[in-house]
């Protein structure tokens, strides 16, 4: 009897994640499929056709018949959405990057640090989740609009003599998205970091090894899970950022999850946005699950 709760214990312990995955990723994708492969109406909803069980199983029938790919054919006709899916790539890719650069030393001077300073360190990098990101994006426009503190300050210090434009471009999309999500990448680095045998710098520096040199074959290598997690959980999110470049990029700015809001709220098309969702995700999805079969292969190998 033991056995067999422990074995119901277990399976439903197992069957947790599997659900909250069926109720909020898979039933949100399939609503969202079924309406890339409506048309557009004037009604509410506004698409066609839409599921109504009480017509029985012809009608239903008959609602299948009408689903058509119309909507993605669009996307690969109009090169606006190409553009704006290459745009946030690169984009995503650049902060990526940056919070890579800027994160690394951070992480590497907290997991560094005496052990009384650390839940210190790590409480500053967790701080601005306290604040509204809404609130903290608005707070750059204050800082980088040409009247704004950047540039007087550098006018106080006579580095200038007239504003620098930074506002409404492409390196305030950069500064702001770095900021937001530099936490992010952080965090997975000082886990990594910080469970680090520093003997083994120790030990390659005893060897001769210079210590820019033992950084750079042991430190990096060993931290790279925390790289790999970092860089996903900035590049993901950064790609279908809205908010940023809304406010800091201007109207002139072409990302994905701009169009896609734009396509929602001002066109009110949902099946063309439903369809840039869809693709979207699979741009995200599919790579990601390649990349993870061929670690599990290497991890196989070096077994």
């Amino acid at each position: 009897m033991r056995a067999f709760f422990s074995s119901t214990t277990s399976r439903l312990v197992i069957a947790v994640p599997y659900l909250w995955l069926l109720v909020f990723f898979l039933a949100p994708f399939f609503i969202v499929f079924k309406i890339s492969l409506s048309q557009p109406a004037i009604a509410m909803p506004p698409y066609v056709p839409v599921f109504d069980f009480a017509e029985g199983v012809a009608g239903l029938l008959r609602h299948l018949a009408a689903f058509s790919l119309d909507n993605y054919l669009w996307l690969l006709g109009d090169p606006l959405y190409a553009n704006a899916y290459l745009s946030s790539l690169v984009i995503a890719a650049v902060s990526t990057l940056l919070a890579l650069v800027v994160g690394y030393p951070i992480a590497y001077g907290m997991a560094r640090a005496p052990e009384g300073l650390r839940p210190i360190f790590l409480m500053m990098v967790i701080l601005p989740f306290w604040t509204s990101f809404l609130i903290r994006v608005y707070a750059w426009i204050g800082i980088l609009k040409p009247e704004g503190l950047l540039n007087q300050f550098l006018f106080f210090l006579g580095v200038i003599d007239k504003p620098l434009v930074i506002l409404n471009t492409t390196t305030a999309i950069y500064i702001g998205i770095v900021y937001s999500y530099l936490p992010f990448m952080v965090l997975p680095l000082y886990a990594s970091l910080e469970k680090m045998d520093y003997a083994l710098i120790e030990a390659a520096q005893d060897l001769g090894c210079r210590p820019l040199a033992a950084f750079w074959k042991v430190t990096v290598p060993l931290s790279f899970p925390g790289i790999l997690a970092g860089s996903m959980l900035v590049f993901i999110p950064a790609v279908g950022e809205f908010v940023v470049p809304d406010l800091l990029g201007g109207s002139r700015t072409l990302m994905i999850g701009k169009t896609l809001w734009n396509e929602f709220f001002s066109n009110r098309d949902w099946p063309v946005s439903s369809a840039v969702a869809i693709v979207l995700l699979f741009i995200l999805v599919v790579p990601m699950v390649f990349f993870q079969r061929a670690q599990a292969r290497a991890r196989e190998r070096d077994n």
